[in-house]
């Protein structure tokens, strides 16, 4: 399998934290640690149902709103660091319309951010490989992040993650067909 992120795991559930003000109005939250709206706890609370599962582990992201979410899901998750948002530097807190008020700008493209894209990449290849090799895992975190992590598994470049729009309180599966990684669901 070239290219392909070597892990064999059950499937990994990717759980994006429910809305928050800045979501809802598009803008780029990175490291700010902003909580859930009232819409946000409902869509989190919704998806207790659905994880109410067996899991070999539950990951989230340190930051409020994955914290939270994971907790109104029901879940108890070791906190990781290396789930935490893209830090976005001088877009944090912005919109992409505001940050291309100038001259096009893409948060994909490779422009001076606190983060690259390959040192996002770099820190989800570290939560791939500590995975365990047997059961279901679960992972609450956040929208590029995630995004990013589904490239990388599939052994795809990076900012391919451009194309796995995951909309708050989204859950997507990631797994196997045969040999191969697959997006098994997404937004679901």
């Amino acid at each position: 399998m070239p290219g392909c992120f070597a892990v064999r795991v059950g499937d990994i559930w990717l759980v994006r934290h429910g809305e928050t003000e800045w979501s809802k109005s598009f803008q780029h939250t990175g490291r700010t640690d902003i909580p859930l709206t009232a819409e946000g706890e409902a869509s989190a609370t919704a998806l207790k149902a659905r994880l109410d599962r067996p899991w070999a582990r539950v990951l989230s992201s340190p930051l409020e709103r994955a914290r939270r979410t994971a907790e109104l899901a029901g879940l108890h998750p070791v906190l990781d660091d290396d789930l935490m948002e893209w830090d976005y530097g001088p877009a944090e807190g912005r919109t992409t319309a505001e940050m291309s008020a100038e001259r096009p700008w893409r948060v994909w493209d490779d422009v001076p951010l606190g983060e690259t894209v390959d040192q996002v990449a770099e820190r989800v290849r570290r939560v791939l490989a500590r995975l365990p090799q047997d059961g279901d895992v679960c992972l609450i975190a956040h929208g590029h992040v995630l995004r990013i992590l589904t490239a990388v598994y599939l052994g795809l470049d990076p900012r391919q993650g451009k194309h796995f729009v995951l909309r708050p309180s989204g859950i997507a599966v990631l797994g196997h067909e045969h040999d191969w990684p697959a997006v098994l669901e997404w937004n679901t």
